[in-house]
């Protein structure tokens, strides 16, 4: 008779032990990630490049990875006061290889960036080295207005 109470409290450690596994958030992330992409179809970008964009006081600046591509591998634009950054980037030539693992991603991409404040579309500027590009574009300065009381 006595092994029962044992046994039942055995079990309630147990279940109480197991109510705390470790949760690793990221990789709920990813697979979130990975199920959307799969929902997309064929339409979604090859890869994303990582972008840091940081402010000034009087320009933004975006910094983004773009290993391996040349100049004429991407565009940069200005839309409805939008920054749109889109490109390509090839598929690695496979003529003999067998890959194990890729994590480089290839094909197109698009990336835009609205700012909170105006800029000026006529003064930015883009400077491509070691496969970052900076992207420099100037706030538009506010001009005072003075109002006329009638």
């Amino acid at each position: 008779m006595r092994l029962a109470p044992l046994a039942r409290r055995r079990e309630s450690v147990l279940a109480w032990l197991v109510a705390f596994a470790r949760w690793d958030p990221l990789q709920d992330l990813l697979t979130l990630h990975e199920r959307l992409n799969r929902l997309a179809g064929d339409h979604t970008p090859g890869w994303v490049p990582a972008v840091d964009l940081y402010e000034t006081a009087d320009h933004y600046v975006i910094s983004v990875e773009l290993p391996g591509l040349s100049r004429d591998d991407f565009q940069i634009a200005v839309q409805d006061g939008k920054v749109i950054l889109k490109g390509q980037r090839p598929p690695r030539q496979t003529s003999s290889k067998q890959f194990h693992r890729v994590e480089r991603g290839h094909g197109q991409f698009s990336r835009s960036f609205a700012l909170p404040q105006p800029i000026d579309e006529k003064h930015i500027a883009a400077d491509l080295r070691d496969g970052i590009l900076l992207v420099t574009i100037p706030k538009v300065a506010p001009r005072p207005r003075r109002i006329e009381v009638l």
